[in-house]
């Protein structure tokens, strides 16, 4: 089993940290308060980014069982940032909206892949044999 330092443990405490606590200042605010009753792409992406925040607060006590949250948080500003920011970047220029959006997604492409520990990812997610598919077989031997 890969040993994950205590400083790499305080790294992605840190990061878990950062992401609840951003969260919690822009999110949770209209979410708490009912700002906007419409169910729209916004209370959508609020409640995506609440439950986000939430399982960064428990990422803090247990930071290697929801590395899975942080991959999700990197890989989703990856593709943000391929797939909306750059073609607008490149072709009309970024609004206010989107280059607010593309100066916090680069924080967490800089910042997540520095708290997490690869090798460990690559020993428990990539290389470990996954779990079974279906229910073993009970056998009956009868001689």
């Amino acid at each position: 089993m890969q040993d994950v330092s205590l400083l790499r443990l305080y790294l992605l405490r840190a990061v878990y940290a950062f992401i609840a606590l951003g969260l919690a200042s822009t999110v949770w605010p209209p979410i708490v308060q009912l700002a906007d009753l419409a169910a729209g792409p916004g209370s959508v992406i609020r409640a995506l980014l609440g439950a986000l925040a939430l399982l960064c607060v428990l990422g803090l006590r247990y930071p290697l069982q929801l590395l899975p949250v942080l991959l999700f948080e990197l890989l989703w500003k990856l593709i943000w940032v391929g797939a909306s920011a750059l073609p607008m970047w490149w072709h009309q220029g970024l609004d206010a909206y989107a280059a607010e959006t593309l100066f916090a997604c680069l924080m967490g492409i800089v910042l997540v892949p520095i708290a997490v520990p690869w090798r460990y990812v690559v020993a428990h997610y990539v290389a470990a044999p996954g779990d079974r598919w279906r229910r073993a077989s009970v056998r009956s031997d009868i001689t």
